[in-house]
């Protein structure tokens, strides 16, 4: 779809972003897991919302995919030079609950050993 022919924004619905892209909802939630550069955010009923360029992202992907015959690793990284989007893919919220909950233990075995001296 032309940028032209979609509507100016400031926050799409998934249903919405579906609608455009014409990518099943199920399809863009698995590629917002894939791509970490994909960053819906949520409306305060808690529903998905994406941005503009979230909307652009989502409609290259799709063409680099189906029309160029891309792999998700060759359209990540044209995704990434094209729009300019750098940076790690974000950690796993499990992951870091996990890794803060070692922290934590480690900071009072320190505070505890303080205490002793």
């Amino acid at each position: 779809m032309k940028s032209q022919n979609i509507p100016q924004k400031m926050a799409y619905s998934l249903n919405e972003v579906s609608r455009i892209t014409q990518i099943s909802p199920k399809v863009i939630e698995t590629w917002e897991k894939e791509f970490f550069f994909l960053n819906a955010g949520q409306n305060s009923s808690g529903q998905k919302i994406f941005r503009k360029k979230d909307l652009d992202i989502l409609l290259r992907l799709k063409e680099l995919l189906e029309k160029q015959g891309l792999t998700l690793a060759g359209a990540k990284r044209k995704i990434q030079e094209e729009f300019d989007v750098k940076g790690a893919a974000p950690v796993n919220p499990d992951r870091l609950k996990k890794m803060l909950s070692q922290i934590r233990e480690q900071l009072k075995d320190i505070a505890s050993s303080l205490e002793k001296e």
